[in-house]
């Protein structure tokens, strides 16, 4: 199957740098035959606000097309797609 990643780090200092996040996601994809065909990210960015996180806002607009060439989104966890402060941005 078709998948995308997205990794975001906020700092350089952070235990979750983004050669970590691309690896783990890397491992699970081969474990679980997903095929990666894109890689959206956000270096340096905070996972409060979607305005200033341009990766985030690409695969979203991808997501939204009639038809995409990917079935699937992987993120390394949770925190990595974002911190929002509005639960329906979350969601979005």
């Amino acid at each position: 199957m078709r998948a995308v990643q997205y990794v975001r780090m906020s700092t350089e200092r952070q235990d979750y740098s983004i050669a970590n996040q691309l690896a783990a996601i890397e491992s699970y994809a081969l474990l679980h035959n997903f095929e990666i065909v894109k890689t959206y990210s956000d270096p340096g960015k905070s996972g409060v606000d979607l305005a200033r996180r341009p990766g985030l806002q690409s695969l979203l607009e991808d997501v939204a097309k009639t038809v995409t060439e990917f079935q699937v989104i992987l993120v390394y966890d949770v925190t990595r797609w974002g911190r929002f402060q509005d639960i329906d941005e979350s969601a979005y």
